[in-house]
């Protein structure tokens, strides 16, 4: 398969892409507001900087692109054609820094979520992740539990 792309164009588009405030960050965001939750936004001083944290209830959330964690049965989440080895090594370190991350958190007595883009985006499925990210932050539990 060949990119209907240059490589000067491909190089500027993935260059684009955002690593803080995407658009189901703030979707997220907006829900949780809306619920009455307040938060405070990628304290780097907490292991992989998590996009929302509620230092009071030592909730830390994760929004995770699909494509950019692997999620695991998804169909935003392909591999590209173009260069495979170097996206398969890349994404996969991305997921590995993800779990070590979670890891780190919740030995130090955060809980964790990490809520998929894929949540976000369809009308159906946004539909609940208020209820259920207000009622997995109201739960208390301490296993790490993914919104999808």
């Amino acid at each position: 398969m060949v990119d209907v792309v240059s490589p000067a164009d491909r190089s500027r588009m993935m260059a684009g892409i955002q690593g803080k405030n995407t658009k189901p960050e703030l979707i997220v965001r907006r829900m949780l507001f809306a619920a009455g939750y307040r938060f405070r936004l990628h304290r780097r001083d907490l292991p992989g900087a998590p996009d929302i944290v509620m230092p009071g209830r030592k909730v830390a959330i994760f929004v995770h692109g699909c494509f950019w964690h692997m999620h695991q049965g998804c169909r935003f989440s392909k591999m590209p054609a173009t260069r495979p080895e170097f996206w398969k090594a890349k994404l996969e370190a991305n997921v590995e820094r993800d779990r070590r991350a979670v890891e780190k958190l919740q030995a130090l007595g955060w809980r964790v979520l990490c809520v998929w883009e894929c949540s976000t985006c369809q009308a159906d499925t946004a539909a609940g992740l208020q209820a259920a990210l207000s009622a997995w932050i109201e739960g208390g539990g301490m296993r790490p539990a993914k919104a999808s």
